[in-house]
């Protein structure tokens, strides 16, 4: 593993084939412009919008990424964070990247003032199910996830 560190303007370059590594695994498609727009938003405002990391190799190639938002808890009355994106590199894989990045992610959210990292994953990862259980992660079977698209 080579380094981790907070997304900038000068990483966006590399960043962006992870990102979209990352929505072509859930089949998705959003512009490079919007997910750039979104990285801008972060780097901007890390405070209150939240952050992104980038794990390169010993190369210095980009293999990974996490991008965390912080939010907040009625029910806890705090603000906490969600890893809403995790993604390394199919040539990275398995060696402790992912790892890697959620305990940085933990470390900058405790470093925030956070008390909990929360994230969420498809039903059917099974192997990021297998990192997130290595890495201590607590399964919530009390909440079910619903989306309601609202416009476009």
């Amino acid at each position: 593993m080579g380094s981790i560190s907070v997304v900038g303007e000068a990483d966006l370059a590399a960043l962006l084939p992870l990102m979209r590594g990352y929505c072509d695994f859930y089949e998705v498609a959003p512009s490079d412009e919007a997910l750039l727009s979104m990285s801008r938003a972060l780097i901007s405002d890390r405070e209150r919008e939240g952050f992104q990391l980038i794990a390169r190799d010993e190369s210095g190639t980009a293999v990974g990424f996490a991008t965390v938002f912080w939010n907040w808890s009625t029910l806890s009355a705090r603000r906490d964070a969600l890893m809403n994106d995790l993604f390394v590199a199919e040539t990275a894989r398995g060696s402790g990247v992912a790892e890697a990045l959620i305990d940085e992610c933990a470390r900058l959210v405790r470093e925030h003032g956070g008390r909990e990292l929360e994230w969420q994953t498809a039903r059917d990862n099974l192997r990021a199910q297998a990192v997130y259980d290595r890495v201590g992660g607590k399964r919530d079977e009390r909440w079910i996830s619903y989306s309601l698209p609202v416009g476009s």
